[in-house]
């Protein structure tokens, strides 16, 4: 088949939880394009919050046409992790079938390795100071949050891992209340940045209410058609590429946020390597990179990307691009 669709499980490391649930496995579609005896492909992660199942994007990727086109499809299906996964499959075929990089493809600067945070599961503060421990020498911690009683958690964080960088996501989980009263000692604890502290749609406070340190759209930004809604209340915005509906509105979005005046940080669901790597072009230059998918993953695609002191490294074209 032209377009074809597996299902594809990998196991993680440890039970990974956020404010709305807690999974043991990494669920993908990955798609495979094949065309004049070449083949690309492209991964996604149907993710609940946007009413996404496997069943779901499955079908809409079954009812593209088997000769779609990267420009054709960006109309063809929304924004999502549909469009996501055939649009990097797309790249990767170009790529496989010119012989050159998908970096050149799109014009961009040859990547480099990129510093990724690392995330801590959302756990009772005992279990997530001892991450904290395991993990403190690693150079971003970025922790998952988003309970009313969360102080105890960022405490104990920083107990663990007195010297680390550190990030927050709240996963839409607090309300401006909460948020006011953390605020503060987010910042005494060295918090560098907050993502999505309130939930998308009920976010209005955030123009409202003094923000001490940079806030981030995770829910609230997905393309760029996201991004008159987060003027005054946000000053980062979160590139995802199962969001955007792949790497082509990725790229766009990353340039029209930067226009804006807004910060970039480029992120991932949990997803194997073969979902990271055309994030890592998108990641270039960025603020905040959180490509971390692979590490918390017991197993990987072959050949997996290098995750190694300087960071996550581009792609080998066995992989991707």
């Amino acid at each position: 088949m032209p377009l074809s669709v597996t299902r594809d499980r990998f196991r993680l490391a440890e039970v990974f939880t956020i404010a709305r649930g807690s999974r043991t496995e990494a669920q993908v579609l990955t798609v495979r394009v094949t065309r004049e005896g070449v083949q690309g492909q492209g991964e996604c992660v149907p993710y609940a919050r946007y009413d996404e199942t496997l069943d779901s994007v499955e079908a809409q990727i079954a009812g593209l046409p088997e000769d779609i086109n990267r420009h054709d499809l960006q109309d063809a299906l929304p924004a999502g992790a549909a469009r996501n996964a055939v649009d990097c499959a797309l790249w990767d075929w170009q790529s496989k079938r010119t012989g050159a990089p998908v970096w050149q493809l799109a014009a961009l600067p040859k990547p480099k390795p990129c510093v990724t945070a690392f995330t801590l599961s959302l756990d009772t503060p005992e279990n997530m100071q001892a991450a904290a421990r395991r993990h403190a020498d690693r150079p971003l911690l970025k922790i998952k949050l988003g309970t009313p009683d969360d102080m105890a958690r960022l405490e104990a964080v920083r107990r663990g891992a007195p010297e680390a960088r550190i990030i927050v996501d709240a996963n839409e989980g607090w309300t401006a209340e909460v948020y006011a009263d953390l605020a503060p000692h987010l910042l005494r604890l060295g918090v560098q940045m907050v993502e999505q502290p309130l939930p998308a749609g009920a976010d209005d406070m955030l123009a409202e209410i003094e923000r001490p340190l940079p806030v981030c759209a995770d829910e609230s930004c997905h393309d760029r058609a996201s991004l008159p809604g987060l003027a005054g209340k946000y000053d980062m915005v979160n590139i995802k590429l199962d969001k955007t509906g792949g790497l082509t509105e990725a790229l766009a979005l990353r340039d029209a946020a930067r226009e804006a005046g807004y910060a970039v940080m480029v992120g991932c669901m949990v997803g194997s390597s073969l979902a990271m790597a055309p994030a890592v072009l998108v990641a270039q230059g960025a603020e905040i990179v959180d490509l971390d998918g692979p590490l918390l993953l017991a197993e990987d695609r072959d050949p997996p990307l290098d995750y190694g002191k300087a960071g996550v490294h581009p792609a080998p074209p066995d992989l991707w691009g």
